[in-house]
C-alpha cells in the first residue's frame, strides 16, 4: 500500500492552512516559445493545456475557487492574428472542458467585459455557464477581456446609478457595497495570488479583491507551471502569518519556535 505522503504530497499540511482561493496570472505563453524555438501560438496552445491540468488539480485538492487571468483588457492591443487564435482557443476550450467541468463538478463564472469578445464565443461561454449553475463543486472564475480599474469603475457606475435613483444614499455606501458591485460580488477574495514569467507585477488584476492576498511568483512561464510548482506555492503560503494588519498569533509564534 503508498503511504499517504505519496498518494498526497501536502497530506502534512492541514486544510485550514491551505488557500481556499488561488488567483494565477498566467504568464510567459509567447516566451516559453520563443526560447523553444517555436510560434507564439504554441506557448499559447501548451498554456491551454497547463490551464486544464491546473484546473483539475486544484479541484481534486479541495480549492474552492480558481481565479484565472485569461486576457486583460489591455492584450487588445497585440497582432490581430494572435488575438483571433486566442479567440479560438478559448471557445476550443469552453467547449472540450464541458466534460470534465460537469464530472468535475465545477461552477464556471466569467469575470470581465462581455463588449469585444465575439458572439461566437459568448456563446459557448454562457452555454458552459448555464450547464454548470447548478454544480457544488470549484468555482473556476475565467476573467476575460478584464482589467482592474474598468471593474471598478464598472462599480462605481452601478452605485452612482443607484444614488441618482434615490435607491442608495451616498452615506450608506460601505466596503461591502462596493464589493457587491465587483464582477466576484458574492465570491471570497483570493488567498493566494499566483504569478509566473518571473514578473513582479499584478498586471490591473483584481486590484481591490487581492488587497490582502499572498503574492508567489515563480520563474517558470505558464506553460512551464506543473503539479511540483502547484504544490510548491500552496507550501509556500502555507508558511506564512497572515495577520491582516493585526499582532501576529501567539500560540502560532510558540509553535514556530519550538
Amino acid at each position: 500500500m503508498p503511504s499517504a505522503e505519496l498518494t498526497c504530497p501536502l497530506s502534512d499540511i492541514p486544510p485550514e492552512r491551505r488557500p481556499a482561493h488561488i488567483a494565477i496570472i498566467m504568464d510567459g505563453n509567447g516566451r516559453w516559445a520563443q526560447r523553444q524555438g517555436l510560434p507564439r501560438i504554441q506557448g499559447h496552445e501548451r498554456g491551454a493545456a497547463t490551464v486544464r491540468q491546473m484546473t483539475e488539480l486544484c479541484s481534486d485538492l479541495g480549492i474552492e475557487q480558481l481565479t484565472l487571468y485569461c486576457l486583460s483588457s489591455e492584450n487588445w492591443k497585440r497582432p490581430a492574428d494572435e488575438i483571433d487564435f486566442l479567440m479560438y482557443l478559448l471557445q476550443e476550450y469552453i467547449i472540450d472542458q464541458r466534460g470534465p467541468i460537469m464530472k468535475n463538478n465545477l461552477r464556471v463564472r466569467m469575470l470581465g467585459r462581455r463588449e469585444a469578445i465575439p458572439n461566437h464565443v459568448l456563446h459557448e461561454l454562457d452555454t458552459t455557464i448555464e450547464l454548470s449553475r447548478s454544480n457544488t463543486g470549484m468555482w473556476l472564475n475565467l476573467a476575460i477581456n478584464y482589467g482592474g480599474r474598468g471593474e471598478l469603475v464598472d462599480a462605481v457606475r452601478a452605485i452612482a446609478g443607484k444614488v441618482r435613483r434615490e435607491t442608495l444614499e451616498p452615506e450608506e455606501i460601505t466596503e461591502e457595497t462596493i464589493a457587491e458591485h465587483l464582477y466576484t460580488a458574492g465570491l471570497a477574495d483570493p488567498d493566494l495570488l499566483v504569478r509566473t514569467a518571473g514578473e513582479m507585477r499584478v498586471s490591473n488584476f483584481l486590484l481591490w479583491q487581492i488587497s490582502y492576498a499572498e503574492i508567489w511568483v515563480t520563474e517558470r512561464c505558464w506553460p512551464e507551471f506543473n503539479e511540483e510548482t502547484l504544490h510548491e506555492a500552496i507550501r509556500a503560503y502555507a508558511a506564512r502569518d497572515r495577520r491582516f494588519g493585526g499582532l501576529p498569533d501567539l500560540e502560532t509564534q510558540i509553535t514556530k519556535n519550538e
